[in-house]
């Protein structure tokens, strides 16, 4: 048997997908199921019925990992594991993340349905908290399943109301005992996401191939001078927004003019503005502000950022202000598993497929489990590279393109049993 022969069914991907939109399901067409909040545990809920349907048995670590387990015909070989995250934004849409659980759903269905088997097991993650929009920072299951944050930390994480992420996960019923190091056991990972970018809908093109991540550095910046009437002459003045204005443009600037030697240019992001004393008549003394630095050549990225520092200090001089920049978080450039990247690439290839190499310049998962264990990403396109969104959206054929190169690969490197 091969996996082109299994009963993959994009439509029963697209019904569950729907379904699952379902729970937390926004007006205007999009889902808020943030994590640990009674939502995220009824889909949860629903997600553990479907998966004990087709025969898997359900684990949860002390993160709220949710682990499905598929016997391989050799218990001494490392599971091959799918996953991604059930979780999302307030305003989210129907398939970031939620896709990559769902599909891998859909292969352990199948499987069920033929009574295939493969050599090595079969792993079906639900990672807690990818999105990071109710306890910061994003991507907590994974990263502290690969050791990159203690347990300790992320359980006393707050949300902006003061609860912490061990109490609300205890109170929603999903905390586990399974320790959640025992992932980075893992023989493979793989994952299927939505592009959030587009470049493969522009191109016409059916998937993407994601090759390695975009190294990242964050920033905080914060710029103090003094407060001044808005009344009082502009001479002398030491108003912080001012500095912080041409510092908060050079983002922009520092992104597309600090080029990769192949000419890539870089992305760079102010997210997040604070102004004090954020009165109408007065010139701030001091504004705070987030910058997201990111490029594919981290000997760029580490420029960008020198080059943000020293523009600081030049304002800093001429304005009489204070503007320092500070490191916030780094993550490197990860490059994906060599042989994964192929098996996807041979799946595209076979099934008539347009496909294209390409990295991620968003934080995912897999980035972290790339950093233990062999892992892949595939990206099926989203309309107008929109997502985070209410208006997120896909088309089936895209689903199912994503879904049968996922399956190929996933199946591929379990060992699916030939009949």
């Amino acid at each position: 048997m091969s996996a082109s022969n299994l009963p993959l069914s994009g439509p029963r991907l697209w019904d569950s997908l729907m379904e699952m939109a379902t729970i937390g399901g926004t007006p205007k067409g999009g889902s808020n199921r943030q994590t640990l909040t009674d939502v995220d545990a009824e889909g949860r809920a629903l997600f553990q019925r479907w998966g004990e349907a087709c025969g898997l048995t359900l684990s949860v670590d002390r993160l709220g990992n949710m682990v499905f387990r598929r016997e391989g015909r050799d218990p001494t070989r490392a599971p091959v594991a799918i996953g991604s995250h059930l979780d999302t934004q307030p305003t989210g849409g129907k398939f970031d993340g939620v896709l990559g659980v769902l599909a891998g759903l859909e292969v352990m269905r199948a499987l069920h349905e033929a009574g295939a088997e493969t050599e090595a097991p079969l792993l079906l993650i639900n990672w807690t908290n990818e999105e990071g929009a109710r306890f910061a920072p994003p991507m907590m299951g994974s990263g502290a399943a690969m050791g990159l944050f203690t347990e300790a930390e992320i359980l006393a994480k707050r949300d902006q109301a003061g609860l912490a992420f061990g109490d609300e996960l205890k109170r929603i019923g999903w905390q586990g005992e399974a320790d959640p190091a025992e992932l980075q056991k893992v023989g493979a990972y793989l994952e299927l996401h939505i592009e959030q970018g587009k470049q493969l809908e522009d191109a016409g093109l059916d998937v993407g191939v994601v090759t390695h991540a975009l190294a990242q550095s964050w920033y905080e910046v914060t710029v103090e001078g003094e407060d001044a009437h808005g009344g009082s002459p502009m001479a002398g003045r030491r108003d912080a927004m001012m500095a912080a204005a041409p510092l908060i443009a050079a983002v922009e600037e520092l992104a597309l003019t600090t080029l990769a030697p192949d000419g890539e240019k870089g992305r760079g992001t102010v997210g997040v503005v604070e102004v004090y004393p954020s009165s109408r008549n007065v010139a701030p003394s001091r504004v705070f502000f987030s910058v997201d630095f990111r490029h594919s050549d981290p000997e760029a990225l580490a420029r960008m950022g020198a080059a943000l520092t020293a523009r600081a200090a030049e304002i800093s001089a001429a304005r009489k202000v204070t503007a320092t920049v500070t490191p916030f978080w780094h993550s490197p450039l990860t490059p994906f598993d060599a042989a994964l990247i192929e098996r996807a690439r041979a799946s595209a290839t076979a099934r008539g497929l347009k496909w294209q190499d390409m990295p991620t310049a968003i934080g995912h998962d897999a980035v972290y489990m790339a950093r233990k264990v062999p892992s892949v990403m595939i990206f099926c396109p989203c309309h107008g590279g929109l997502s985070h969104n209410e208006a997120e959206s896909i088309t089936p054929e895209w689903a199912t393109a994503g879904l049968q190169v996922l399956a190929d690969a996933a199946l591929a490197t379990a060992g699916l049993v030939r009949r």
